[in-house]
């Protein structure tokens, strides 16, 4: 009997554990099903550029998974049930829009990558007033809402996060003629060394951003933001970046999760509560160095993957299990389409002074974006290709999450 992996959502994660997957096991031993309501992989951490009117390359999935082993299933994930080891889906269209009926799959290893979306963090108007990126629809409405603005109209970015900066200095760059500002509950860039808050600074000055520090926004509505002070910024158009949640799938499925969701899973990515389920890329709470959660990025998700797809694979195999540091190197980002900044940062992901800027910084951040993208393609590049053959076959495995030989 085939052992029946299942992973769900085929983003950065989900795609590169289920092609990493295929080419470490044989595939007369194990299915390999991929789970994701849209046809084509979503470059999420270029959906700024989209909002702005730029076009991305498009990479459906039958042509990347082409002769891999890997079946893609087109669905919308609906539940989970851990106890009877299945996973209900209602299938969608060529427009992503769901089908009726549900159909149910049964898995003995589940893949768990699900991501998550934006946060509206339950503050009054944001739901029916503001824009979000989190996704390619909500980008694709941000684009048309911008095309409609006429020249001297007003955007207010909020959050000062990573996504934030790189929408608000994106729309500046994109559209000088609009009135962009960034607001932001602290200092601006404030986590960045002195060089890197330097540069910033000066983009957004060259660029013609207003930033509103210290400004934590109580109420959104048509046309303007409110400030926990009670200061009104206009806003003809809001986009809410502050933060991510997860789908409340994992909790209500019975899995141990946190307050905020996600699931609790050990060093191997296995669930705590669940062995036969991986947790990776945001929908996971993952410790990296110094016993410090890993936040929500592609630069923690994808190491995730690797990190659960080996394990998996060695469980299978009888092969030893992975134990390679999940650690940070730098944060990268796009100050538009001309500037960049890379702070570098220790192994836990806090600064250190040296830092990149300028125009070799937004090539080295481009580089980053098409080699995340080629990696989901291209899983094990540089690894050699070994399929190996199962040990478990069809029975589930339940032995404790390990990370030794």
């Amino acid at each position: 009997m085939q052992h029946r992996i299942i992973v769900l959502g085929a983003g950065y994660t989900g795609a590169t554990a289920a092609g990493r997957l295929a080419k470490r096991l044989h595939r007369d031993d194990v299915t390999i099903t991929l789970v994701n309501a849209e046809p084509d992989f979503v470059e999420r951490v270029r959906m700024h550029q989209v909002a702005v009117g730029q076009d991305l390359k498009p990479r459906p999935y039958r042509e990347m998974f082409a002769g891999t082993g890997v079946e893609l299933k087109e669905a919308l994930v609906t539940s989970i049930d851990v106890d009877r080891h299945t996973v209900s889906v209602t299938e969608v269209n060529g427009s992503g829009v769901p089908e009726t009926g549900t159909e149910e799959l049964e898995y003995d290893t589940l893949i768990y990558a699900l991501g998550s979306a934006w946060n509206s963090q339950g503050v009054p108007g944001t739901e029916e007033h503001a824009h979000q990126i989190a996704s390619r629809p909500g980008a694709l409405r941000l684009r048309s809402r911008l095309a409609r603005l006429s020249a001297g109209d007003s955007v207010v970015v909020v959050g000062g996060g990573l996504t934030g900066i790189e929408s608000a200095t994106e729309i500046a760059e994109a559209r000088p003629d609009l009135d962009v500002a960034l607001a932001s509950r602290g200092e601006l860039g404030d986590w960045l060394s002195e060089k890197g808050r330097r540069h910033l600074r000066k983009v957004f000055d060259r660029l013609g951003i207003t930033a509103h520090e210290h400004t934590s926004v109580a109420e959104v509505a048509a046309d303007h933001v409110t400030a926990a002070d009670g200061t009104s910024i206009p806003a003809a158009v809001t986009l809410w970046t502050t933060g991510f949640a997860v789908h409340p799938i994992a909790a209500a499925s019975g899995l141990e999760v946190t307050d905020t969701g996600q699931i609790v899973v050990d060093e191997a990515m296995r669930s705590v509560s669940h062995p036969d389920v991986y947790a990776i890329g945001d929908a996971a709470l993952a410790m990296g160095a110094g016993g410090k959660p890993l936040r929500m990025s592609c630069a923690s998700g994808v190491p995730t993957s690797w990190q659960a797809a080996d394990t998996v694979a060695a469980r299978l195999t009888g092969g030893k299990l992975p134990d390679a540091p999940l650690r940070y190197f730098n944060q990268c980002i796009s100050l538009g389409r001309k500037e960049g900044l890379i702070q570098y940062v220790t192994a836990d992901d806090r600064a250190v002074r040296a830092a990149l800027t300028g125009r070799m910084a937004a090539l080295y951040k481009e580089l980053v974006c098409k080699g995340a993208a080629w990696g989901v393609a291209n899983p094990t590049f540089g690894m050699p290709v070994r399929r190996r053959r199962a040990t478990v076959a069809g029975a589930r495995d339940q032995a404790p999450a390990s990370t030794s030989a």
